[in-house]
């Protein structure tokens, strides 16, 4: 019940907002144009409730995914009056700046709502700010299989020297499944080249930076530990700091939950620092089965490493959030492309299931998730809106740039068969969009 509600929320959140940052640009720009406005809708079909202002209906719809403006003599297959506050009836220039607004402040809001949340501070792990000195590498992961070796230090990724965690974990969410990243490492003083799959291992769902370039030294620290299980039953408490495991430091949580799962056939003697004194404690770990044959050893806590609250001056901000807006934007882009070229098949694509999903789970995740989100779906609609496809913006400005170069109108039948051959092939790929996202619902897949 929490996670469907989760899913309204973060729909209406996530989605709701972006398309009415959108649909807003179109509106307020047709406004000044002189366009008159018929009908302001956020969702498709049947009207459900609104208010008429002016000349303008402004109304919620049935099906709350997506929206659009509908303007005045907007539509060539319809018959219009000629009238001058017609969309069709302003210079093409304008129409231009009219299709342009919707995706422009979808891009400026992404901005926006990152730079607000960078300014406004987040917690976020120490390390991050840090060279990528690995302390560790996780067994059987892609970092393992790729080469890499604790002591390693990365000091080239991607083309960037001497990067750190965050750079790493940027170009990690920014690559595509299937691709390589390309690294320099420095291994007692020999410069060696390595390729890290961006298509990470099943482990990666936790912890995909790990996974893919290895762990940093961190503080382990116990945020809390459940009742019942061998934390709490051994004395550990929120605030312990995890020291050693058998007489072996630990070094990070990846690194202390590997030391479990190598240790736990016995008695674990852990030595914590609890208000500045180091003590002994004994804790017996438990095994969960986690289906499918597969069990791991657990002793009941959350662990959590060193973190500090960052924020960043207006300027820093502001940068920031146009280097992860430009991020996400060429990774959308280069997505679209190699669909084309068939790099990438639609079954890697998510749709409106797969939306309310992530959006459900940036709800509980909280604020900070929730805003990266908002985002995200704002430079994807504002990228693919762009694509040169009827009903999509870009296919208007494609159709008024042909228009522009032949200096006169094309035919109603040139633009009827333009409208409906891209029109199937739109509602072809949200069907298969959509069957996938059905698929993976399902408990087999």
């Amino acid at each position: 019940m929490l996670n469907n509600l989760s899913w309204v929320i973060g729909v209406a959140l996530v989605l709701g907002v972006m398309v009415l940052v959108h649909e807003w640009g179109h509106f307020i720009v047709a406004k000044m144009c002189g366009v008159r406005v018929d009908v302001f809708s956020i969702g498709f079909g049947p009207r459900l409730f609104g208010i008429k202002r002016g000349p303008t209906d402004y109304r919620l719809s049935a099906l709350p995914i997506g929206g659009y403006v509908r303007m005045a003599g907007d539509n060539p297959l319809e018959d219009r009056k000629g009238e001058p506050d017609e969309f069709l009836s302003k210079p093409r220039w304008q129409r231009v700046l009219i299709a342009l607004a919707g995706p422009t402040m979808n891009v400026i809001t992404a901005v926006v709502l990152l730079t607000g949340l960078f300014m406004n501070g987040r917690q976020q792990p120490a390390f991050l700010d840090r060279p990528i000195a690995l302390a560790g590498v996780i067994p059987n992961s892609t970092a393992q299989h790729a080469g890499l070796m604790a002591g390693d230090k990365i000091v080239e990724l991607n083309g960037f020297k001497d990067p750190t965690w965050d750079r790493a974990e940027l170009e990690l969410s920014a690559s595509l499944p299937g691709s390589t990243i390309p690294i320099v490492v420095d291994r007692g003083g020999q410069q060696l080249s390595f390729e890290v799959p961006a298509t990470t291992s099943l482990m990666a769902s936790s912890d995909p930076a790990s996974d893919a370039f290895g762990y940093p030294e961190d503080k382990v620290m116990i945020v809390q530990t459940v009742p019942g299980l061998p934390a709490e039953v051994g004395g550990l408490k929120a605030g312990d700091q995890i020291v050693s495991v058998d007489g072996i430091a630990v070094v990070n949580r990846v690194h202390f939950t590997e030391l479990v799962q190598r240790e736990a056939v016995h008695t674990l003697d852990l030595v914590i620092v609890r208000n500045g004194k180091q003590m002994h404690v004994e804790v017996r770990a438990q095994r969960q089965s986690l289906g499918g044959g597969r069990a791991r050893w657990q002793i009941g806590a959350d662990l959590v490493g060193e973190t500090f609250e960052k924020r960043y001056s207006l300027p820093a901000a502001l940068g920031y959030s146009l280097e992860m807006n430009s991020l996400f934007g060429r990774q959308i882009v280069t997505v679209v492309g190699d669909l084309f070229v068939g790099k990438v098949s639609l079954k890697q694509l998510e749709g409106p299931l797969g939306i309310a999903q992530e959006s459900g789970r940036a709800v509980r995740s909280g604020p900070e998730e929730t805003l990266l989100l908002m985002a995200l779906i704002g430079m994807n609609l504002a990228i693919l809106n762009l694509l040169p496809i009827p009903p999509l913006d870009g296919g208007h400005i494609l159709l008024l740039a042909i228009e522009g170069s032949l200096r006169r109108d094309l035919s109603l039948r040139v633009k009827e068969r333009f409208i409906t051959v891209s029109m199937v092939f739109i509602l072809l790929v949200f069907a298969i969009v959509m069957y996938n996202d059905v698929l993976r619902l399902l408990p087999h897949h």
